[in-house]
């Protein structure tokens, strides 16, 4: 019995930590297994690169070790091999990997030239990251200068990606001042080097010694701490790992609480080492005696897409128009969504499994048409959901085992026998997507997606939600190239009265507009459809299928880039639109749109945050206009601004990830995620690359006494490509999540202000201080707070610590601004000691109407300088001016003469000449 407890609660940590994250990841006896290392399919097949993967995990693996005192090691890799390199006898057909939840992507720099390695981390401290990012280059060994060696370097991102660490150093601001004085932003503080400035002009350089500025006190911009090359620090790996002594992470012995870096901003002055420590990682495990064995690598190559639907055709499809709505989803994801050479068969079922089609590959709109005349259109029996399941497996090993294959799975009833093929579905090494369609889908489902990596999606009965549609259109290969990708631009739905119109517009940019697809859909009769192209010219020929209510028009080669306008007539009924298009290039990526919940369990009062993240490649776009629609099984409808301004949900301000936080529940049960992203005047590509996540670039080392530069870091390259006005139109599915604990209506308020994460502080004019923040709301980043609290300390422990006891500044002329506004506030220091040289920490508190209390900001710094006097210039004491005639007699003066002579006589000799 308490073997099975045992295998229970396992099962369910599995299920719990998949909900955070799509990582296959498992910690087991002190290893990581499942690993995924994907390569691009876009980076040249080059086999060497393969050996470079397992090289740098094989050194990583020790050194992890070392690092968490014999906690961690890596057990198991599995490298992903694209599918257009070579085939060999030793790479084998995935089973769940797929570039969708691979830990590390290996990828051709972007732009040009950054080879910096890095780590995607939308979350907060001690959250999981989303993805590491190596270029071939750095695999290679062509950075070891800049930093360090690659296996240190993985176990840098491995922390970002692993455990939630931020960085200990800051590119945007190198220095800070403390007591007065500069010191460089490090942890720890005790590594040697010297602060010293690059100046450059006419192909020359020299290398100066920083300066402070007489007024400010502060080291200019350029200014650079260079680390002298031997070093005996141990600590940090956050900081610089590329340092040979470096083989620790800070503790909260030797952590630097006072640099302004990410780890102090988003940790809360906790260090690196204290964050691990609280991990789940940390807390199941214990050191262990011997040292571990060297990593294993399993070789996997991506092959074909295969795919089986699994289609519900109870009773219960009979209702709402349900069936017809599967059939509209379904040609969808036929005609548009699942890409050209992919196998595809159908399952329906009811009480038992009815196999639709067997394996069929793609490679015409004959075959596609063949497809969609197998969808399911009479409704009828129950529902045993793994009958559609088992006889999705028997099609599927006709053709193929079924490692790596992918079953989609859409139903609308209840089925408590689920849990009976869970066992079979983990076996059977298949992805499953799951498609909840209406409130009463089988509160199971979900768990088969979770076990398998497969997305999970929520559609409710409001046809003009458009969300089953959505649903099948979100389920593109997680393997395939990007430029055979289906890219969905519009999907919006209306119901009409009384002969309206629905009229709208649609962008087609330059990265897209091969096989682009209109799809209308509509309730009861044909509506009327007018569409121009960005000329103006009148689009025909959509062709109609009244029995699925549906028309669509495929345009012909590569549409036409601009603004393409739709109108759309009906009366009484309820129509859509959908448009969808693949990339207009094999070599320049698409603008993309991936849209997520940060997990997939919400539990009342706590907020859930919603991410979208645009890019163009590695390219972040920003600027963009960004809503997320969030619907609950009552079919309530929340509408959110999503923000990329690194404030409330969202950790970093210009990174392209676009966030918000989601307090609007309404009831139990499921809700699901769409995302509208419009480029207009605004929006940019970001051409100067922001600061990220990973490795820091080491500017120079100093050997014997003497500064050695290295190669620029590529941010402050003047061939960076300058930031480029883009204009798009996307819509992105972000799948579904499930809210317990819900009261019933009325539902209090227990929303607290967000926690302000951008508070800075300056000197103003002399010992005025002014602070900068990011308004917080009334509920986290809605609304607005009803007051502030702002205390300040010498002391920056009892400031966090103590926050209550602390000296509190006066607001009463403080009032707060609605959420995300700037907000800006001077203040003069009462009550305490600020003299020259003295340091003051400042932390805010937000308050709401119903004195809910956020959490203490970040805690900002100042350190008050006041410029040494400059003593007036004085002159020397007047002295007569020395009587220089032929015959003074002042020392030294016939010298005067001999001159005064010599050049008279020169004069004379050229004149006479």
């Amino acid at each position: 019995m308490g073997s099975f407890k045992t295998s229970v609660f396992i099962f369910v940590l599995y299920l719990l930590e998949r909900a955070l994250s799509n990582s296959l990841i498992q910690l087991n006896n002190n290893g990581y297994e499942g690993i995924v290392i994907a390569i691009d399919p876009n980076v040249p097949e080059d086999e060497t690169l393969i050996q470079q993967i397992k090289d740098m995990v094989t050194q990583a693996s020790p050194y992890l070790f070392e690092a968490t005192e014999n906690r961690f090691y890596f057990k198991n890799v599995a490298i992903l091999i694209p599918e257009n390199w070579k085939a060999k006898p030793e790479y084998v057909r995935p089973k769940l990997e797929t570039y969708k939840n691979a830990d590390v992507l290996v990828a051709e720099s972007n732009p040009p030239g950054n080879d910096e390695p890095y780590t995607e981390q939308i979350g907060n401290c001690g959250e999981k990251g989303e993805r590491i990012y190596f270029t071939p280059d750095f695999l290679a060994g062509k950075k070891l200068l800049e930093y360090g060696p690659q296996g240190r370097a993985f176990v840098h991102e491995w922390a970002h990606l692993r455990w939630g660490l931020f960085n200990e150093y800051n590119n945007d601001q190198k220095f800070y001042l403390s007591n007065g004085k500069n010191k460089a932003v490090m942890c720890s503080g005790a590594f040697t080097g010297k602060s010293v400035t690059k100046k450059c002009q006419g192909g020359s350089c020299i290398t100066k010694a920083c300066r402070p500025d007489r007024v400010t006190g502060q080291y200019e911009k350029e200014c650079q701490f260079v680390l002298d090359k031997v070093q005996t620090e141990k600590a940090s790996i956050m900081f610089a790992q590329s340092v040979d002594s470096v083989v620790k992470f800070c503790t909260e012995q030797n952590h630097n609480k006072e640099a302004p870096n990410m780890q102090n901003q988003r940790c809360n002055l906790r260090s690196t080492w204290e964050v691990i420590r609280d991990s789940e990682d940390f807390k199941t495990t214990t050191p262990m005696n011997t040292q571990p064995p060297k990593p294993t690598f399993s070789l996997l190559q991506i092959g074909q897409r295969i795919v089986c639907l699994v289609l519900d055709k109870s009773g219960s499809m009979a209702t709402g128009g349900r069936l017809n709505r599967l059939n509209q989803a379904g040609k969808l994801f036929l005609l548009q969504t699942v890409e050209q050479g992919s196998w595809v068969g159908m399952v329906a079922f009811d009480s038992a499994g009815y196999v639709r089609s067997e394996l069929l590959q793609i490679h015409s709109s004959t075959d596609r048409n063949v497809l969609i005349k197998s969808l399911p259109t009479a409704a009828s029996g129950g529902t045993s959901i793994c009958s559609g399941l088992q006889s999705a497996s028997k099609v599927i090993k006709k053709k193929y085992p079924t490692d790596g294959s992918e079953i989609v799975l859409l139903t609308d009833g209840e089925d408590n026998t689920i849990s009976g093929c869970f066992n079979e579905v983990k076996q059977s090494g298949a992805i499953i997507h799951t498609v909840a369609l209406g409130p009463s889908a089988a509160a199971e489902l979900e768990e088969l997606s979770k076990m398998t990596g497969g997305l999970q999606t929520y559609a409710s009965d409001q046809a003009q939600n458009n969300g089953l549609i959505d649903a099948f259109g979100a389920l593109s290969s997680g393997n395939g190239a990007l430029s055979q990708r289906s890219i969905q631009l519009e999907s919006r739905g209306l119901t009409l009265q009384n002969s309206e119109w629905m009229n709208g517009t649609v962008i087609v940019d330059s990265t897209i507009g091969n096989d682009t697809l209109f799809l209308i859909t509509w309730t009861t009769q044909p509506p009327q459809i007018l569409l121009w192209d960005p000329s103006g010219k009148k689009q025909d020929g959509f062709l109609v299928d009244a029995q699925s209510k549906t028309a669509y028009l495929q345009i012909p080669g590569t549409a036409k880039v601009g603004i393409w306008n739709y109108s759309l007539q009906a009366s009484s009924q309820t129509l859509t639109l959908t448009v969808t298009s693949r990339p207009s290039s094999a070599t320049v990526p698409p603008i993309t749109v991936t849209s997520k919940m940060n997990k997939d369990t919400g539990k009342f009062p706590s907020p859930m945050r919603v991410y979208a993240n645009i890019r163009q490649g590695g390219t972040p776009i920003l600027g963009a206009s960004v809503t997320a629609l969030i619907e609950s099984t009552n079919g309530k409808t929340v509408t959110l601004e999503l923000l990329d301004n690194g404030a409330g949900a969202d950790a970093t301000k210009n990174d392209g990830v676009y966030s918000r936080y989601f307090t609007a529940y309404d009831t139990n049960g499921r809700y699901s995620l769409k995302v509208w992203a419009l480029g207009g005047m605004n929006a940019a590509r970001k051409g100067v690359i922001p600061q990220q996540n990973g490795a820091m670039h080491m500017a120079g080392w100093i050997e014997n006494g003497e500064v050695k530069w290295n190669p620029t870091r590529p941010e402050n390259n003047k061939n960076d490509l300058p930031g480029k006005q883009v204009c798009f139109s996307r819509t992105s599915s972000g799948g579904s999540f499930v809210a317990s604990s819900v009261p019933v209506a009325p539902i209090p308020d227990l929303f607290p202000p967000c926690q302000i994460t951008d508070l800075k502080a300056k000197i103003q004019g002399g010992n005025l201080i002014n602070l900068t923040w990011t308004a917080p709301g009334d509920d986290y980043d809605h609304g607005r707070a009803q007051k502030y609290i702002i205390r300040v300390s010498t002391s920056i422990l009892d400031l966090r610590d103590k926050f209550d006891n602390s000296v509190q500044v006066n607001t009463t002329d403080l009032i707060p601004k609605d959420a995300n506004s700037e907000e800006d506030f001077v203040f003069k220091p009462e009550n305490i000691t600020f003299e020259n040289g003295t340091d003051l920490f400042i932390a805010i508190q937000a308050v709401d109407k119903v004195n809910l209390k956020s959490e203490i900001s970040n805690i900002a710094q100042v350190s008050l300088f006041i410029p040494p006097e400059t003593p007036p210039e004085t002159l020397p004491p007047s002295v007569p001016c020395p009587d220089i005639s032929i015959n003074s007699t002042i020392p030294g003066i016939h010298i005067l003469k001999i001159m005064w002579k010599w050049i008279g006589e020169l004069q004379l000799s050229v004149g006479l000449n």
